[in-house]
């Protein structure tokens, strides 16, 4: 197995409803590791281009910069827990890896070169992060 890891970073506030009560509103440095996945590699030797996955995740992630996540589809009707967060980073991550993979540019591969979402870890203060896993 192969695996590649890449991580990002943004700023938002939240408000969390715990046993029916809602939070103050508070801001966190975000941190995001996204690890992805594979039995083989392609026909150049790579699992997946570095830059790619980082676009990928960058453009998941901005709509979260400098916003109240309360606010921001999908955490405007979900509690935006660091655990949901974590979910909806990593089933973005893994729609836009099966897409790619479908695309005139994915032919030829390697059949043990499927690439899927590993992991993704959220960290919205020091020693306080959430797994998603698939």
């Amino acid at each position: 197995m192969f695996e590649i890891t890449i991580e990002a970073e943004f700023c938002a506030a939240h408000a969390l409803v715990i046993a029916g009560v809602r939070e103050a509103i508070h801001g966190h440095n975000w941190r995001v590791t996204v690890t992805v996945g594979a039995l083989g590699l392609d026909a150049d030797g790579l699992l997946i281009d570095f830059h790619q996955l980082q676009s990928d995740v960058a453009q998941i992630l901005a709509p979260f910069h400098n916003a109240n996540l309360n606010t921001i589809p999908p955490f405007d009707l979900l509690n935006p827990s660091a655990e949901l967060v974590a979910k909806h980073i990593g089933d973005s991550v893994q729609v836009n890896l099966s897409r790619q993979q479908k695309s005139p540019q994915a032919t030829g591969q390697n059949p043990n070169h499927h690439v899927r979402l590993v992991s993704v870890r959220v960290t919205e203060a020091p020693g306080c992060s959430a797994v998603y896993r698939l």
